[in-house]
């Protein structure tokens, strides 16, 4: 396969009295369409407001940064359950996202579609428009309720950009403990 990758350069040309800058775009396109970013995002954090199981409000918050140099904007992210002895369902009608971490939100993300693989265990959240370069976001989803099962639950996180054919760069795990309350009244 050929690779063409246009670099993201500047062109500085000396103009008799002053001088004048073009910033060209990066990408990374292969022959066949496939489209990579340049720079992939970074999974920044992943956090839950609540730890312990059946918990009915919880929100799982997974902090992304899109560099400066990511060559394309962020199309859509992935989050796929990859361990966990209960399969976590959510409200995928109730699920958001903005500009800024849990603690500092900026502005609210519009969301195109977010769907939910079963088979995969897999939630798919669209950006409509798309993230541009050098934003860091936050996706706040929202199970229907915790685990009722304690222990660790990994959850994969996989960026997109845009393209028709966009290859899914894997950010890394949310890694989620939820324990058991029953030691809490067993010993009353």
């Amino acid at each position: 396969m050929r690779l063409t990758t246009l670099f993201g350069i500047t062109l500085s040309l000396a103009i008799g009295i002053g001088e004048v800058t073009l910033p060209v775009t990066q990408a990374v396109q292969l022959r066949d369409g496939l489209v990579y970013f340049v720079q992939p995002p970074k999974l920044v954090e992943a956090t839950t407001t609540y730890k312990d199981v059946n918990v009915l409000s919880a929100t799982y918050y997974f902090t992304i940064n899109v560099p400066e140099n990511a060559g394309e904007s962020l199309q859509k992210v992935t989050i796929a359950q990859k361990e966990g002895s209960e399969n976590i369902r959510y409200r995928l009608d109730d699920t958001r996202a903005f500009v800024g971490t849990r603690d500092r939100k900026e502005t609210q993300l519009k969301l195109g579609s977010v769907t939910n693989e079963r088979d995969t265990r897999t939630v798919s959240v669209n950006f409509d428009p798309p993230v541009t370069p050098g934003q860091t976001i936050t996706i706040a989803l929202r199970p229907v309720s915790n685990p009722s099962f304690s222990g660790v639950y990994l959850l994969g996180v996989t960026a997109f950009p845009v393209g028709e054919k966009s290859h899914g760069q894997f950010l890394g795990f949310g890694r989620f403990q939820f324990y058991s309350n029953w030691g809490s009244w067993w010993f009353r």
